[in-house]
């Protein structure tokens, strides 16, 4: 799977909710001040997060505030990247698979999945599903979205994950059996059909067609105004259960701000990207509810590894020990999170959680530096305020490493230029990633050729026990190979992973059915066909 949209800069654009006029905006978010007070003053508890209200209920209209992408978002798929595109894509479309809460792969279109020995043909046997007009979901279907998507003239979002795929070798061998042949072993194959982007579209639709898009989703569309709305309905032939909703409407609205007086104005439901200070001062208050997405995005330092200072493997241990992640997470995400211990993907399929938590320990990283003989390092720290608690996690890290004796200088970029350009050039930068299966992460990010290696770490021994893992049919000696691979990076990685930031959505407490265990962009998060309103 790829990366989440939220990984990259979204763009943002000021303005209201579209159809919503200002003066009553505005009337209502002061109103809402009014009736926090009354709620302060002492009201009946409201219902915690995990209370599913009974019984789903049939009907109404549920409508959701996205951060959108202006005049230039469509209902292409394959063309999505950011959160609404994903939103909306969920509701209307499917994928073969999708990601379950530990980021494995969880069969969707596809009804099973079977290897070869060699781990280079994977047969796949779709379940009965149909498209929107009637059709049904064929192999056919899928081979025509997989090679529009892998279009050289093009620049689809899953392209690169699938590049595993030998597509011209691939065939229909039934109306509902895929035959994928693979450029090479790939054991995680399955996540390979889970990703970003990876949407069935009927064969032969073509870019117009998406100005009334025909899906196998759960919604049926009605309408889209880019920038603005889109409204879709329920699909009653929805081949895992027709959702409880009659109408989703995916509203714009670009400014958190925005999205919560809408919600607390009652113009919204559900309220997509709030940040940690507006949970803290609604969560239990009794008007609003807070949902939690634990785990949803690593927050680090990545330190440079073909490069000095941190060519040596001790100074990077030092800066592991410099870190004090508690303060780190409080300090710059208002403690809405967990603490890392320098590895992606904690609580996922994989995670080395044996390893023992690293703490702070200031002798020690004094010791480190000067066995490295930078007793007396300076180095310049890049940030921005592209990302939540980018910039403030920078002068947290720098006020630690002073008590270490290294001298940290922080210097905030553009917004616009901060993963094309700074990230790559800078020798110590803050990252964001958010939620991935481990084995894409390390295959994105962390192989001689990856991509995206923001931390250049490029080491032929550890590409070789990337390819004996992919090579590795049983899942147990499989997950063993990872465990090797995750002990190193733990001992002298280039990613100080310091914290998981929660993602946060705010919904009327009228809503039931949203998981709260499904970091963003897995298969539940934003599943609104299981969502209802009480």
């Amino acid at each position: 799977m790829t990366e989440l949209p939220s990984s990259r800069p979204t763009r943002r654009e000021p303005g209201d909710l579209p159809g919503l006029r200002r003066r009553g905006f505005l009337a209502a978010s002061a109103g809402v001040t009014a009736a926090a007070g009354l709620v302060l003053a002492g009201c009946g508890t409201a219902p915690g997060p995990s209370d599913t209200g009974g019984s789903p209920r049939r009907g109404g209209r549920l409508r959701a505030a996205f951060a959108g992408g202006g005049a230039s978002e469509t209902l292409d798929p394959h063309l999505g990247n950011l959160f609404a595109d994903a939103a909306r894509a969920k509701a209307l479309y499917d994928k073969l698979a999708d990601c379950g809460t530990d980021m494995a792969a969880r069969p969707r279109l596809a009804a099973k999945w079977e290897p070869n020995d060699t781990l280079d043909r994977w047969r796949i046997t779709l379940r009965k599903a149909a498209f929107h007009d009637g059709r049904p979901v064929t192999a056919e279907d899928v081979l025509y979205s997989y090679r529009r998507i892998t279009d050289p003239k093009k620049a689809y979002r899953a392209k690169a994950s699938l590049e595993p795929i030998d597509l011209a070798a691939s065939r229909a061998v039934s109306p509902d059996t895929v035959e994928f042949r693979l450029k090479r072993p790939t054991a995680e194959f399955p996540n390979v059909l889970a990703a970003f982007g990876a949407y069935i579209i009927p064969k032969g639709t073509t870019t117009a067609d998406f100005a009334r898009p025909v899906g196998s989703g759960p919604f049926r569309f009605v309408s889209f105004a880019p920038g603005r709305s889109c409204v879709v309905k329920r699909n009653d032939a929805y081949w895992d259960g027709a959702p409880h909703l009659d109408e989703l409407e995916f509203v714009v609205a670009n400014e958190e701000s925005a999205r919560v007086n809408a919600l607390l104005g009652g113009q919204v439901e559900y309220a997509h990207e709030l940040n940690p200070t507006t949970a803290r001062a609604h969560e239990g208050k009794g008007q609003i509810e807070i949902v939690r997405l634990r785990n949803s995005a690593m927050q680090s330092f990545a330190m440079k590894t073909d490069r000095a200072p941190f060519d040596d493997k001790r100074v990077r241990e030092a800066f592991f020990l410099i870190a004090d992640r508690k303060e780190l997470l409080d300090g710059a995400l208002s403690g809405a999170g967990e603490i890392g211990n320098d590895l992606f993907g904690k609580g996922y399929e994989y995670y080395a959680g044996d390893l023992p938590q690293r703490h702070q320990d200031l002798d020690r990283a004094r010791h480190l530096l000067k066995q490295a003989g930078a007793e007396d390092l300076r180095i310049t720290l890049d940030t921005s305020p592209v990302a939540a608690g980018f910039t403030e996690a920078a002068g947290i890290f720098r006020d630690q490493a002073a008590k270490a004796g290294v001298t940290v200088q922080v210097r905030s970029g553009s917004k616009d230029s901060y993963w094309s350009d700074i990230l790559d050039h800078g020798t110590l930068c803050c990252y964001r990633s958010g939620a991935m299966p481990i084995e894409s992460h390390i295959s994105q990010r962390l192989l001689s050729d990856s991509t995206t290696n923001a931390t250049k770490w490029h080491h032929k021994d550890f590409d070789a026990l990337y390819q004996q893992a992919q090579s590795t049919k049983d899942k147990k000696e499989r997950a063993a190979v990872y465990g090797r691979m995750q002990r190193r990076l733990h001992a002298e990685g280039g990613f100080l992973v310091w914290g998981f930031a929660d993602w946060i959505v705010g919904t009327s407490r009228r809503v039931r059915g949203v998981a709260h265990d499904a970091p963003a962009n897995t298969l539940d998060w934003a599943r609104f066909d299981k969502v209802w309103l009480a």
